[in-house]
């Protein structure tokens, strides 16, 4: 039997998990240590499942298929394509960074207790989260999919709730209160949509009589699965409600403000980069294969409220006074560009959906870490307390700028390619709702921006006149995300030839063809 790569991927992370909580309460240097090893353990691990990975090869690869309940037609069915490779490879590269900023983010709790071991808790749980979302990316049994997309709410309520963010400008208690409300709203939300995904699941089991993502795929295109519409489209609604909540897709996106806010910046950056994009992957693989004439019929409306989640989050971010929320609302602002790219039906914007994924992924790392460093020296939150940033520190608003521009995706940084390609992809089939989404970019010009203005340049405030620059550390932690986006941006090749033969079996499946150019090419 070979060696079940895409299991070991994820397994690794929930040992080190097991273990990293189990170090003794003293030993919490030790606890950091381990949990950053295993993560780049882990990262090895997926650059072995991206190299064995053939982008032109089968459309599922390094497959694993186990009986787990029988009677039920529950299998352990693991299986990779394209966009889920990237997407796993985005996950593992951005946990150990994520570590590493929040190095000391537990520290303060130890006085709690001697038996209080929140540190290794803190870690434990990043390791946990990245465990289920790498399984979310491999599951091609539906309920095996849905066990995790659920499971992983939990360590997610505990790390907003119980490792909040201590930049806070009331009192312990008030912000212990408001960590608990962004962390129960959080996981009542994601629950929520869990559990009519959950009626969805079982009427595809009544339907299709088993799980099996493959099985049903192949059955509904060889025409011996044939669904009633009207089956169709309440079970294509059920999927989707779950993944528009956790994408997240207006108007169900109120959670995310305030579990970012609320958060410290690395389980910031695990949330938007990492989790929400188990909900937009799952789009793809789920709803546009198992429902694609419902997918079909869904469109218009689900354009129209990811053009609405455009416009609204960028609306919402130029208004922000607080640093966090903003990168909140720009993200909701992304999510629309990535989900309508995904429901233009354009290889295009498909493509240019799962490249924003991993470059949004990248990108919002980059500047939410680098306010995390920022927001830990000046102890606030709150764009107005701060001014000359750059003059005292400017390593920190030299990368505090870069990761801005990326976040407005200037030409030559990642995140332009994949917005260019979604804006194209969706102008060829809906020109109107294209030139809408243009005024996007126009938005997130004017809140990055204003953002760097209010808080890097000008008079220095005497706050932040004894502000130390970014330290080794947390270089470490910045540098490499930002030469990421430096080439991903200049060549995105690598990438694209990963994910477009995916992309072309996904139109495939909703039966769409790119529409041919109004102007014959020239002879």
């Amino acid at each position: 039997m070979s060696f079940p790569l895409l299991t070991a991927t994820a397994a690794l992370p929930a040992i080190g998990a097991i273990a990293t909580a189990a170090v003794p309460a003293a030993r919490r240097t030790a606890a950091k240590w381990l949990a950053l090893l295993v993560s780049l353990a882990t990262l090895v691990l997926a650059v072995v499942v991206l190299v064995r990975f053939d982008p032109d090869g089968d459309r599922y690869q390094l497959t694993e298929s186990h009986s787990w309940i029988k009677d039920f037609g529950v299998r352990y069915e693991l299986g990779v394509d394209g966009i889920a490779v990237a997407l796993i490879a985005l996950t593992a590269l951005l946990i150990p960074f994520v570590i590493l900023a929040g190095w000391h983010d537990a520290d303060p709790l130890e006085t709690r207790s001697s038996r209080w071991r929140p540190t290794q808790g803190f870690f434990a749980l990043i390791l946990g989260v990245e465990a289920m979302v790498i399984i979310s990316f491999e599951a091609t049994d539906v309920f095996l999919f849905y066990i995790f997309f659920e499971a992983m709410l939990i360590p997610m309520y505990f790390l907003i709730g119980g490792f909040g963010d201590r930049a806070h400008a009331g009192s312990d208690e008030h912000a212990a209160a408001q960590r608990s409300y962004a962390a129960v709203k959080f996981l009542l939300y994601n629950l929520a949509g869990g559990l009519i995904m959950l009626a969805a699941v079982i009427g595809l089991y009544v339907v299709a009589g088993n799980f099996s993502l493959q099985e049903i795929a192949e059955a509904r295109a060889n025409g011996s699965l044939d669904m009633a519409t009207n089956t169709e489209r309440w079970l294509f609604l059920g999927f989707f409600f779950a993944f528009a909540v956790k994408a997240p897709l207006w108007p169900l996106h109120t959670w995310l403000p305030n579990a970012m806010g609320e958060s410290t910046a690395p389980v910031a950056v695990l949330i938007t980069a990492v989790v929400d994009k188990v909900g937009t992957f799952a789009m793809l693989r789920f709803c546009l294969q198992l429902f694609p004439e419902a997918s079909k019929w869904a469109t218009p409306a689900i354009l129209v409220l990811a053009l609405i989640s455009i416009v609204y989050g960028a609306l919402l971010a130029v208004g922000q006074r607080d640093i966090k929320r903003l990168v909140a609302y720009a993200s909701i602002s992304h999510f629309g560009f990535i989900i309508m790219g995904i429901f233009a039906m354009t290889s295009q914007g498909q493509s240019g959906a799962t490249l924003y994924m991993v470059n949004h992924g990248i990108s919002t790392a980059a500047l939410m870490l680098v306010a995390g460093f920022l927001i830990t020296r000046r102890g606030s939150r709150l764009i107005a307390d701060y001014g000359g940033v750059q003059k005292v520190a400017p390593v920190l608003a030299g990368t505090f700028l870069i990761g801005s521009l990326a976040t407005l995706s200037l030409p030559g940084l990642a995140p332009f390619v994949s917005e260019f390609l979604v804006l194209v992809g969706t102008f060829a089939r809906y020109p109107v709702i294209g030139i809408i989404a243009t005024f996007g970019i126009v938005l997130a010009a004017l809140y990055t921006l204003v953002l760097y203005q209010r808080t890097m340049t000008g008079p220095v405030k005497p706050e932040v006149s004894a502000m130390p620059d970014l330290k080794v550390r947390e270089l470490v932690v910045v540098a490499p995300l930002i030469a990421l986006l430096i080439f991903l941006g200049v060549y995105p090749k690598p990438l694209t030839d990963i994910v477009n033969p995916a992309v072309k079996q996904t139109m495939s499946d909703v039966h769409k063809k790119d529409p041919k150019p109004d102007v014959e090419a020239a002879k």
